[in-house]
């Protein structure tokens, strides 16, 4: 028992002194990526989207998805949630991961 704690601290300490980040904050990262990369798949853009063609996509995306077309209030909602994480990142000059 005391190698395998041994073991995750020396592997923990290893990834904190080759990324500069302790595993867990690695973690976060990759769902904030898979959550931004299925926001650009569901707006189509693009990984160095501005913030004016973000809103254009999600105009876009709007005018095809709203109940008044045939679409649904989740379709409306999940646009928003998408226009508005792309955008978070943006506004915090971010580079896209």
């Amino acid at each position: 028992m005391g190698r395998l704690i041994t073991l995750v601290l020396l592997v923990t300490l290893a990834c904190k002194a080759f990324t500069g980040r302790w595993p867990w904050e690695l973690w976060v990262l990759s769902e904030r990526s898979q959550g931004e990369a299925q926001a650009r798949a569901l707006l189509g853009v693009g990984r160095d989207a501005t913030r004016e063609e973000i809103a254009d996509a999600h105009r876009r995306l709007l005018a095809r998805v709203h109940p008044d077309r045939g679409g649904t209030n989740d379709q409306v909602h999940a646009a928003t949630r998408a226009r508005d994480l792309l955008l978070a990142r943006v506004e915090r000059g971010e580079r896209p991961q």
